[in-house]
C-alpha cells in the first residue's frame, strides 16, 4: 500500500521500525530477511538502507553484554533493572525465553537458521584451473529450473591420490532478455556476475537448453565426465538428448534417502578443508543461501521452500559430490559410505 503512495513526492523517505515476530511468512519477516541480505552483501539496494539491533543466534541470551548489543539505548531509555528482571523470570519459566528472544533481543524465535557457516566455505577457495584438470574424472550434477530462471550443473572432480582435495567447477545460465529485470527485481547482481564471466546466458526469454547441451558436450570434450546425476522433475528431454550424446545419466531423488549423505559429507568436507571452489561468487551466493530441513531420524536436506533465495547450484553440487564419493576415479559403484556409518552433523 505504501509502495505507490509516495509517488507524488520528488524524495520521498518512509521508516520502517519492527521488532522481531514469530511468523516468517508475513511482509514483516521479508523486509527484514532483505535487510540482512543487503548487510551481508548477498543483495544489492541503494534505495534501501537498513539498520538492525538484535543478538545472533550464537550468543549467550542471558549476558548483559547482548543485552546491549540489543538495545542500544539501554540504561537510558529502558532500565537494565527491567531487563535483569525479564531475564530472570524466563530462566525460571521456559515458556517466557521465546518472549524474551523476541522482544528484549530482537531475535526471530522460530526462524531458520542458515545452514553453511560462510568463514569455513570461504576457507575453502583455493583455486580450480581447468586447464590442470584436463582428462580427468569427475561428475556432473544438473539442476534444470523453470525456461526462465537459473540454470546450474556442476562438476565435482573426486581427489586421486589421498593427499589431494575435490575440486568444483560450477556453471550457470539465465535467459538473456531477462537479466536486466532479474537484476531490478532480485536486486542480485547477476549482470556483474556475467560480465566477469562466472554467469552464462542464452538468447531470448527462455533458457535455451539446447546451448546448455552443447556446452556440457564440448565438456566432455575437455573432462573425463564418468556420470551427470540429474532431478528427473523437468528434465527428461535432456537426460536423453545428453545420453544420446553419449553421456551416463543417473536418477537422483530429492528426498532424505538421496539428498542426506552427500549433504553432510559436503558439510564434513567443507569443515576439513578437502573441497575447493575457487571462490565463485555465483555458488557462494547459493551456498549462503541454504536453509536445512531435518527429519526426526537426523537426516538432512537442503530446504527450498525455507531458503529464501536460489540454491540451484548447490542441489546440484550435491548431486554430483554423491556420485563422486561413491564411485571416485575408478568410475566403480564403491562408497565411502560402506566403510564407515553415515555422520551425524
Amino acid at each position: 500500500m505504501t509502495k505507490g503512495s509516495g509517488d507524488a513526492r520528488m524524495q520521498p523517505l518512509y521508516f520502517l521500525i519492527t521488532t522481531a515476530g514469530t511468523d516468517t511468512h508475513s511482509i514483516c519477516y521479508e523486509t527484514h530477511q532483505k535487510a540482512k541480505d543487503i548487510l551481508e552483501s548477498r543483495k544489492i539496494d541503494p534505495t534501501f538502507y537498513p539498520v538492525i539491533y538484535g543478538a545472533d543466534e550464537s550468543e549467550d541470551w542471558t549476558s548483559p553484554e547482548v543485552w546491549k548489543k540489543a538495545n542500544p539505548s539501554l540504561g537510558i531509555t529502558v532500565g537494565m533493572d527491567k531487563v535483569e528482571a525479564a531475564c530472570n523470570s524466563a530462566r525460571q519459566n521456559p515458556g517466557e525465553e521465546n518472549a524474551f528472544r523476541q522482544l528484549r533481543l530482537n531475535q526471530w524465535v522460530k526462524q531458520s537458521v542458515r545452514w553453511m557457516p560462510m568463514e569455513k566455505w570461504d576457507a575453502c577457495n583455493a583455486p580450480v584451473i581447468p586447464e590442470f584438470l584436463r582428462g580427468r574424472i569427475c561428475y556432473g550434477g544438473l539442476d534444470l529450473s523453470s525456461t526462465t530462471d537459473i540454470t546450474a550443473f556442476v562438476l565435482v572432480f573426486p581427489p586421486t591420490e589421498d593427499d589431494e582435495i575435490y575440486s568444483v567447477l560450477p556453471y550457470f545460465w539465465l535467459p538473456e532478455e531477462t537479466l536486466p529485470l532479474r537484476v531490478r527485481r532480485d536486486h542480485v547482481p547477476y549482470d556483474v556476475w556475467e560480465r566477469q564471466g562466472y554467469l552464462k546466458t542464452t538468447e531470448g526469454n527462455v533458457v535455451h537448453y539446447g546451448f546448455i547441451e552443447n556446452f556440457i558436450e564440448e565438456l566432455g570434450q575437455k573432462f573425463h565426465i564418468k556420470e551427470i546425476a540429474f532431478d528427473r522433475w523437468g528434465a527428461v528431454q535432456m537426460s536423453q538428448n545428453l545420453e544420446d550424446l553419449g553421456f551416463t545419466l543417473v536418477q537422483f531423488g530429492q528426498g532424505y534417502k538421496d539428498m542426506s549423505p552427500p549433504t553432510k559429507e559436503l558439510m564434513k568436507l567443507t569443515l576439513e578443508k578437502k573441497i575447493a571452489h575457487g571462490g565463485q561468487p555465483v555458488l557462494r551466493w547459493m551456498m549462503d543461501n541454504i536453509f536445512i530441513k531435518r527429519d526426526p531420524a537426523g537426516n538432512i536436506k537442503p530446504d527450498k521452500e525455507k531458503s529464501t533465495e536460489k540454491i540451484d547450484g548447490a542441489v546440484a553440487m550435491i548431486m554430483a559430490l554423491d556420485r563422486a564419493i561413491r564411485c571416485g576415479c575408478t568410475g566403480d559403484e564403491t562408497s565411502v559410505y560402506d566403510e564407515r556409518d553415515m555422520l551425524i552433523l
